[in-house]
């Protein structure tokens, strides 16, 4: 599977507006500003989702954009294929199967990559909006240290490197 740039904007902007659900239309810019993403690109990315009827533009002085549906309602897997395709490694899932049973001597390749992109499907239609912007609960209270620990997990992690379209981001 392959996110590209767009598509990883298009997450970061919904991840907004469903942490900004019940505030009503969020202009442009402040998505942009605060996602760091930039205005233009942003501007179509929007307007495919609002196509897709996604998302919903307001005109006016309060104008902007707001969900259609409630952030619980929308799947990541449902963002990623408007604006990426397909989740597998190629084409579809459809298309390996076909090669599973055409190609024999590579049919055992052909189901990793289709294992792959039914994991990776499952994962991505099993996670929606909401999933992303609640914080979870703490799994115990033994203490200041772990939460230490957690706070130093969470912070190291974020400073790994993203693989998008199969580069370093």
């Amino acid at each position: 599977m392959k996110i590209s740039q767009k598509g990883l904007y298009a997450l970061q902007a919904m991840m907004m507006l469903a942490r900004h659900y019940h505030q009503g239309a969020i202009k442009i810019r402040d998505v942009a500003y605060e996602e760091n993403l930039p205005e233009k690109f942003l501007e179509l990315i929007l307007l495919e989702l609002k196509n897709a009827r996604i998302v919903e533009s307001v005109r006016g002085a309060k104008g902007g954009y707001h969900l259609r549906r409630d952030p619980a309602d929308i799947r990541l897997s449902e963002i990623i294929r408007l604006i990426d395709g397909a989740l597998a490694p190629f084409g579809d899932a459809e298309q390996l199967r076909v090669l599973i049973d055409r190609d024999v001597p590579h049919r055992a390749l052909y189901q990793v990559f289709l294992d792959v992109r039914d994991a990776a499907a499952h994962i991505l239609d099993n996670t929606t909006l909401a999933d992303l912007i609640v914080e979870p609960a703490p799994r115990s209270s033994k203490g200041a240290k772990k939460r230490r620990n957690r706070k130093k997990r969470k912070e190291s992690a974020s400073i790994l490197p993203m693989v998008v379209g199969g580069q370093r981001g």
